[in-house]
């Protein structure tokens, strides 16, 4: 007994029928092909995209950061009206690392526009006050030295981590050469420690290549800022959101300052897990559009599939009542049809499926950066083997109402058919 999926016979048949109206198989197979690809490269490119985006927030030391700074008050409290501007105070920051069960890191900032100049060469540039906390917080990459530490912090060193792209300016593309030498910010001489960039795309208050960062006492002492800041960066622990230190931060600034404790706009908040949640949220819905457009292009094609099914069918009435005739099992009539329709979405699933690796992996090395890697435009084997088993079966089920019919023509009917 031959198998019919085994059987050189049955296959050269499945071919010649297959051949024998060459632009309508050639059509549907486009179906098929272009439904596959459809559906791998949408659902690769979403992962790709995602991986994009999240690799923006790469220099994020948590997803469970979060940054506050003053804005202008909107609630009038204690006589004074809505519509005030206020600052925060590193007091009221010694207060919240006091009272928060929910506060982790942090880093108090102030900034301040300056020039930097080594001999005769110079730069515009952003120079921030922080706390040892900061590179844990913000991970930058680290070119030579060290960051900023506690030590600097309390004894109010003049020392100051610069950023690459300063460093280069100033003394070439080695960064070793910097750490060491005294550089001239704002007319008041600072050593350089380290030399930094940036991890990712996120960025509080400029990006780490172009700006220098001191210890935040030594500044705060240089501008005479009276203990004033300009942003506080943190991270929230383990089962809280930076949400919860933001509600800490109200109450503890309503006490010291005149702001009402429910005048959120007061203040200016982000929450990077907030961020990831609405970018999670976002993709999840470029997912299911994904899988919407592609499951509709999917159908098309299997539509197609039915329809050509249908019409060999009727071309074959009479070739399949002599085969009736002659002695054929319904069960072979079934298979011949079957093994027509499979072949047709395999060879054009399979080919769907391979356009679309190609096409993804030419988007994953087009968006690849040396510092963080491919973005993940790519198509697994389980999801292809998934996609194109899925078009398999129904495929297979397009083709199984013709089939049904080709079993029940009656040899004497179709010997009769034109």
């Amino acid at each position: 007994m031959k198998i019919a999926i085994l059987d050189p016979d049955n296959w050269r048949e499945i071919f010649a029928s297959l051949t024998r109206n060459k632009t309508r198989t050639f059509l549907t197979a486009f179906g098929i092909f272009w439904g596959t690809a459809m559906l791998a490269m949408l659902h690769g490119g979403a992962a790709g995209l995602e991986g994009t985006m999240t690799r923006n927030f790469s220099d994020m030391a948590s997803t469970n950061m979060g940054a506050l700074s003053s804005d202008v008050t909107s609630i009038s409290y204690k006589g004074y009206n809505k519509g005030m501007s206020w600052s925060m105070t590193t007091t009221d920051v010694e207060r919240l690392a006091q009272v928060s069960k929910a506060l982790d890191k942090y880093s108090p900032m102030i900034a301040r526009q300056a020039t930097v100049a080594y001999g005769s060469k110079s730069k515009s540039a952003r120079v921030n006050g922080v706390n040892e906390h900061y590179c844990e917080i913000q991970e930058p990459t680290m070119h030579a030295g060290r960051t900023i530490n506690a030590s600097d912090v309390q004894s109010t060193a003049k020392n100051v981590l610069i950023g690459l792209n300063i460093s280069t300016e100033l003394f070439g593309n080695d960064p070793q050469a910097a750490i060491g030498k005294y550089v001239n910010i704002n007319n008041i001489y600072y050593q350089v420690v380290g030399v930094a960039s940036q991890s990712g795309e996120a960025n509080i208050n400029g990006r780490i290549d172009d700006s220098m960062y001191v210890p935040v006492s030594t500044l705060s002492r240089t501008y005479n800022t009276n203990n004033k800041i300009d942003v506080l960066i943190f991270t929230a622990k383990d089962g809280y959101t930076p949400r919860d230190v933001f509600n800490d931060m109200r109450r503890v600034v309503s006490s010291n300052h005149p702001i009402h404790p429910d005048d959120e706009k007061a203040f200016w908040f982000m929450d990077i897990s907030e961020m990831f949640n609405m970018i999670g949220n976002l993709f999840t819905g470029i997912d299911l559009l994904a899988l919407f457009v592609g499951m509709g292009t999917l159908i098309a094609g299997i539509i197609g599939v039915g329809n050509i099914m249908w019409i060999i069918v009727r071309e074959r009435t009479q070739e399949i009542g002599i085969r009736r005739a002659i002695g054929a099992k319904p069960r072979d009539i079934i298979v011949q049809i079957l093994s027509e329709s499979m072949a047709l979405t395999i060879i054009a699933g399979v080919a769907g499926i391979v356009f679309a690796a190609v096409a993804l992996a030419v988007g994953d090395n087009i968006t690849y950066d040396p510092t963080f890697g491919a973005a993940g435009f790519q198509l697994t084997f389980t999801s292809a083997i998934t996609i194109l088993i899925t078009f398999m079966v129904l495929g297979t089920a397009a083709g199984l109402i013709p089939a049904i019919k080709a079993m029940r023509i009656k040899p004497v009917e179709a010997m009769r058919s034109k």
